[in-house]
């Protein structure tokens, strides 16, 4: 055990974590999501939502800043309604401003961009999230010098 870390972040998860570079990407993925078949490298937390691992991930991740990509974090869209919003996202949004303060939006992508875009990230965190479009590609960012 460690010390003020979140117990969902496994070794596994902690080593992909560390060894992202800025710009690289990680997407966190519900349970309907074919992660093993888009994934270069799978993080699998079964049984966990998509927003705990997500509040996981950011209690340790910097999102990449405002100036440098206009939307450092990027949900799916709904099918057939693009501009649709479920509650999923919302608490999406919500934990990125606990996380990264004022200034970070939440893009949205359609479905097979999503998906084409998962095939690029760095890693694919498969959850147990049974909530429909419980998705979310994240930017990694850097840490300012003090």
């Amino acid at each position: 055990m460690l010390k003020n870390l979140n117990p969902l972040l496994s070794p596994d998860l902690l080593q992909v974590l560390r060894a992202m570079g800025h710009g690289d990407e990680i997407a966190i993925v519900d349970g309907n999501y074919p992660a093993d078949a888009h994934a270069q490298r799978l993080i699998r937390l079964d049984g966990v939502s998509a927003t705990a691992a997500l509040d996981a991930i950011l209690s340790v991740m910097p999102l990449d800043l405002p100036e440098f990509v206009p939307e450092p974090a990027f949900r799916m869209q709904v099918v057939g309604n693009p501009q649709a919003e479920v509650p999923i996202f919302q608490e999406f949004r919500d934990l990125i401003g606990k996380h990264e303060g004022a200034g970070y939006t939440l893009g949205s992508i359609e479905r097979f961009a999503f998906y084409e875009r998962v095939k690029q990230a760095y890693a694919v965190v498969s959850t147990g999230e049974a909530r429909l479009y419980g998705n979310i590609i994240l930017v990694k960012g850097i840490i300012k010098p003090a």
